[in-house]
Order: C-alpha cells, then structure tokens, then sequence
C-alpha cells in the first residue's frame, strides 16, 4: 500500500502554506511480511518527538494499534521513554546497530520493520530506497536502499 510520497517540488498537500504535513511513509502493499522491510518512512528532520506522533497516526490507520518504537537513538536528537499519541501512550526501545531502520509493534510480538531514509537525503535517492523497501519480498539491505 502507497502512501503518498511527498517530493518537494512535486505539487501536493505538503506543499499548501498551513496544511499539515502528512509522513512521508510507503508500506509493502500486499502485507505478506515477506520481505526484509515492511516499507520505509523518510521523516523531515532529527526531532522524533516531533516527527513521530505523525507516523503512528498513519501507521495506526493502516496496521491497528501501536504499542510500541523500537529504534537505534544516535539517529535523533532526543528520544524520549515514551510519546501519547491521540491519549495513548506509545513505549520507545532503544536498539543498537541500524540508525536506517525503525521498528514498530502492533500487539504481542507483532513487530514491522521500516527502512529510515535520513532527513537530508536528495528526493529521488529518498524516491527510490523507499520504494526498493515497500516492494514486495525486498531483500536489498538498508545500505545499499540508501546508496540510490
């Protein structure tokens, strides 16, 4: 499932003065969990207190409740115990290893794995290593998604 890819010189929602930005996310469409990813979010700066909320609106839209982020934290500038998003608060794991992906738990065990495009990379590298990690049965590392 697309969601749609916002690329700065593309016309769109987020580009509309005052218009809320929706994330920047692509999920794999048929959600078989084949894959190595289940899709990719390129978030538009380092502050995941601001940036997350957002994604677990989205996420929660599509996959069901989010319970808890797991994510390596040298890839942000502050990362909190936890967020609320929309009165329910969201527990955040630090793991070590991958600054490029983030993982999200619906349910007991019920873990998805994004690729993280890096806030400043150029829209069609971002274009691409998005969708190479929403394809279905991708198997290309994050590495080489982000390489362009």
């Amino acid at each position: 499932m697309q969601i749609p890819l916002p690329v700065p010189s593309a016309p769109g929602p987020w580009s509309v003065p005052g218009a809320p930005l929706l994330p920047r996310l692509a999920l794999e469409p048929t959600m078989s969990r084949e894959g190595v990813f289940d899709g990719a979010w390129w978030p538009r700066t380092t502050d995941l207190v601001a940036e997350l909320p957002d994604l677990i609106t989205a996420l929660g839209a599509h996959l069901g409740r989010i319970v808890r982020v797991g994510l390596d934290t040298p890839a942000w500038d502050d990362v909190p115990r936890s967020v609320v998003v929309q009165g329910v608060m969201i527990r955040i794991n630090w793991f070590g290893g991958s600054d490029a992906t983030i993982s999200i738990t619906r349910g007991f065990q019920d873990h998805f794995l994004l690729l993280v495009v890096p806030p400043g990379t150029l829209p069609t590298t971002a274009v691409s290593a998005m969708a190479g990690a929403s394809a279905t049965g991708n198997r290309t590392p994050a590495a080489e998604l982000l390489l362009g």
